[in-house]
Formats: structure tokens, C-alpha cells, sequence
């Protein structure tokens, strides 16, 4: 069993943590006991950790102020709460917003209250996943941190602009911590494979060509991922004669069936993913679409939320530069809903590759725009008389619908006259484009324009030329 296998490994553990909750250290798991107990073992995040940094500083001289870790996973967040934990003077608290509620929440404001007025001591209150508690919980914790009761530290996924509310985050200096590179990952599962006293030193684990490479490959720039995935690769390897074991490619890609992206269905790097797809489908380029479409199904986005939004892509960006991207859109989704996956994806590509390459215009989205606008400035205007309905005696005495007419019945199936009520005059909403069918269209609202303006000049007495017309004086 892969327990057994690390019953051999001694584990000190540092006197300054917090209590863990396992026991029998050798029983945790490798990421867990391989987390840097100091900012010297700390890879990665150079920029926020190197030397004369401001929060290397703050830690070193155990003034930390409130402050938010914004990461994506595995970057190292819960690493750099446990190094202040153990540097720090202050008092330190750890809750999880996964587990924690208000009660949770008054339980550790009451101990640190009873330890600033016993003992003198600073409380710093770290809040792992800080973005699952949700707008009461973190007005909970608001009072406390402005008053001082509690120095916060948070840790999040998301974009804490978007997951912590405006004055707890006012509060707080947020620190960023970039993915980490495949070299960074390299290193820290070296040092695993190395350290005989929290690793795997004393197993003399000898890895193949590559296969550090892969692992860290596979991680997606999160160090718990890759430390995982070597400590199951090292659980699945046999003993060898020599009391040893060695890990191959081979072993690491069959553990490893299927590398998971990083991917939040509902968070920022969700909304990151949506606007680099809209925008390559938008800016012409089928590869990028194509990629980023990839990108989110592999990490487990709906398919129909991206077959939505492409429909309405279709409307807004290309419209009737090309009327058919509209109708490809909607019959993919049905495709979709018909095959199902994952032969309902090749549609979907289909139809990305289409949008991405058909011509584009807004024209329409910003007609709708320019009517909504119009509507709102003029409100409810009445309808012409000559437009009007007339389906009784009444209203056709009063005029209703009186001058219509029938464009059916004059050439050209077009009778020039006035639709817009007035206080709205002659606004134009629409502009078609100069691609694909608008050009057409651009055609046909020309001529038709110029047979109205016909029609004006006649009705109001001006010629073409803008002269009055006058009568011819009788000769007497």
C-alpha cells in the first residue's frame, strides 16, 4: 500500500506551525509536507518575495497589514500564510471559507479579542478561499478588521475585485501571484525527490529522461498538482531488487490519463476565456477561436453556453454582413443538442471557423442601440395618420390610415412616403456596411432613399434642382 511506502521517511515538522490536523505527519499527503518553511525555500514569485521586496519586508520585520493572496491555484498562497504564521510574532488563526460560517466567524473575534486584551499580542486571521464567503460573512469580519481586533490575510482564485466586497477589500493590499513556471515546478519536484526528511529522499527514486518535464507539464503551473501527481506515479511504481524504484514516461502518462486545465466555470478565468474566444471570433482569426473553444471544453464548460453566445455573436458582430452566420449558429446548437458529445463538437467547430471568418458588421447591434436611445429621449410619439390601422367606421372617419399606399400596386413594388412620426423626422438608425450582402443593402437603401427624397421635393413644391416652383405668367 502507498501508505506503507512512507512509513520509512522521518518527518520533523516545525514547532512554530499550526497544529495540523493529521497526526502521524507520515500519513500527509507530499505537496502538504513539502510546503517551504521559509521565504528562502520559497520558489517562484520573485518579484513578490525577493530580496528588498515590500511584503518580504513586511514578514521579516512582523509588520504585516491586512493583505489579500489573488493566485491561481497551487501558486503558493497557503504557502506564504504558514510562513508568516511561523516568522510572525502575532497570534495566528487559520479558517477556511469552505468550512467556516458567521459562528466560526464569532468564535475567533472572541479569541482574538480575549488574546489582544490578555496577552498584548497582535491576532492575524488568515481566511483560506476568502471568495467562497459570501457578501454577510465578509461584512462579519468587516468591523474587526477596521478596528484592528484582526490583522487579515486572504487567499483567493478569484479576482478579488469581483468576490471581495468593496470595503473589506478598500482595506486590504492585494498581492498577485503569477502562475508558476515549468521550471519552477521542476525544481520543487526535484527538491521532493531529494529531501529525506519531508520527501522522498530516502525511497532512492531514480526518474527518466523527460519525466520531471512531463509532470511539470501536466500541472498547469500549480505545484500541488504536480507534487500529487509524482507522489501517485511513485504509489504505482514496484520495488525494485535493489530496494529502489524508477519512474518512467510511460508511468507518468498512465496515471496522468487526461491533464486537467485550469479552469473555473464561474470565476474570472471563465470570463477570461469567454472574451478571448468573442474577440478572436471577432478580430477574423478561426485559430485563436478554435483554441480558446478547445480550451474551455477541456476544462469543462457547457458546450451550449458557448453555442449561445456564438449566436448571439452571430447577431451582434457579423449580422447581415453575412445573414447566414446566423442561421449556421443555430443550427449547430441543434446539431449539438442532437448528437450530443463528443461527435456535437465537430458542428460547433464548424460553426466557429464560420463566424470566425465570415464578414463582420455591427450595423444592427447599433441600430438597436440608436432606437433604444431615440425611444428614450422622444417616448411614446403617435403613429402617422396614413399609417395607421383602420379596421372600423370610426377610425376611417377620422383618418385613420387615410393617403396609404398600397406599394404593391405601383412600380417597382415601392410607393415613396413617410413612416417615422414626427419629432423624430428623418433619423437614420441603420448604416449598413460595406461587406458581404450589406454592401446590397447599402444599394438598395439608396435608391429608395433617393425615391423618397423625390416624393419630399415633389410634395413640398421644390424641384430637384432646390429651385420653388412658380407659375408661368399669362401673356396678356
Amino acid at each position: 500500500m502507498c501508505a506503507d511506502l512512507f512509513d520509512q521517511i522521518p518527518i520533523e515538522d516545525s514547532p512554530n506551525a499550526p497544529a495540523h490536523p493529521v497526526d502521524d505527519v507520515a500519513a500527509r499527503p507530499l505537496a502538504d509536507r513539502m510546503r517551504p518553511r521559509t521565504l528562502d525555500e520559497f520558489l517562484g514569485q520573485d518579484e513578490l518575495v525577493g530580496a528588498q521586496s515590500l511584503l518580504r519586508r513586511m514578514i521579516e520585520t512582523d509588520e504585516a497589514r491586512s493583505m489579500i493572496f489573488w493566485g491561481p491555484p497551487g501558486s503558493g498562497k497557503t504557502t506564504l500564510a504558514g510562513i508568516i504564521a511561523r516568522l510572525t510574532q502575532a497570534h495566528f488563526i487559520a479558517l477556511s471559507a469552505v468550512t467556516s460560517g458567521i459562528p466560526d466567524i464569532k468564535r475567533v473575534i472572541g479569541e482574538a479579542q480575549v488574546v489582544n486584551r490578555r496577552m498584548g499580542r497582535r491576532v492575524i486571521l488568515f481566511v483560506d478561499e476568502i471568495h467562497r464567503f459570501n457578501r454577510i460573512q465578509q461584512d462579519a469580519l468587516l468591523p474587526h478588521v477596521e478596528s484592528g481586533v484582526v490583522t487579515l490575510i486572504g487567499a483567493t482564485t478569484e479576482n478579488p475585485s469581483f468576490s471581495v466586497v468593496s470595503p473589506l477589500l478598500s482595506r486590504c493590499r492585494v498581492f498577485t501571484l503569477a502562475e508558476l513556471t515549468p521550471e519552477h515546478i521542476e525544481r520543487i519536484l526535484q527538491a521532493a525527490l531529494d529531501d529525506k526528511d519531508r520527501g522522498l529522499g530516502a525511497l532512492g527514486i531514480q526518474t527518466g529522461d523527460g519525466v520531471l518535464g512531463l509532470i511539470a507539464q501536466m500541472s498547469d503551473g500549480d505545484a500541488r498538482r504536480a507534487l500529487n501527481l509524482l507522489e501517485m506515479v511513485v504509489c504505482s511504481s514496484p520495488l525494485e531488487a535493489d530496494g529502489g524504484y524508477t519512474i518512467t514516461l510511460e508511468q507518468v502518462k498512465e496515471i496522468a490519463q487526461r491533464k486537467q486545465l485550469v479552469y473555473d466555470a464561474s470565476g474570472e478565468q471563465h470570463y477570461n476565456l469567454i472574451s478571448a474566444f468573442h474577440k478572436s471570433l471577432r478580430g477574423s482569426d478561426p485559430q485563436a477561436a478554435v483554441y480558446w473553444m478547445q480550451r474551455m471544453l477541456s476544462g469543462g464548460e457547457d458546450p451550449l453556453f458557448l453555442l449561445r453566445r456564438m449566436t448571439v455573436f452571430a447577431a451582434e458582430d457579423i449580422g447581415n454582413a453575412d445573414p447566414r452566420a446566423l442561421q449556421v449558429a443555430v443550427a449547430a446548437t441543434e446539431a449539438f443538442k442532437f448528437l450530443g458529445q463528443p461527435e456535437g463538437e465537430i458542428p460547433l467547430t464548424q460553426a466557429v471557423v464560420y463566424l470566425a471568418t465570415a464578414p463582420k458588421s455591427n450595423a444592427s447591434y447599433m441600430a438597436l442601440q440608436a432606437a433604444r436611445e431615440e425611444v428614450r429621449q422622444t417616448g411614446s410619439l403617435p403613429v402617422p395618420m396614413v399609417i395607421r390601422n383602420a379596421p372600423t367606421k370610426l377610425m376611417k372617419e377620422l383618418g385613420y390610415g387615410d393617403g396609404y399606399r398600397y406599394d404593391h400596386d405601383y412600380p417597382d413594388h415601392f410607393a415613396p412616403q413617410e413612416y417615422l412620426p414626427e419629432g423624430v423626422g428623418n433619423r437614420v438608425f441603420y448604416k449598413p456596411g460595406q461587406f458581404g450582402f450589406e454592401r446590397d443593402i447599402a444599394a438598395r437603401m439608396a435608391w429608395w432613399d433617393e425615391r423618397r427624397r423625390e416624393n419630399r421635393e415633389k410634395k413640398s413644391g421644390v424641384k430637384p434642382n432646390g429651385a420653388k416652383k412658380t407659375r408661368k405668367k399669362s401673356k396678356s
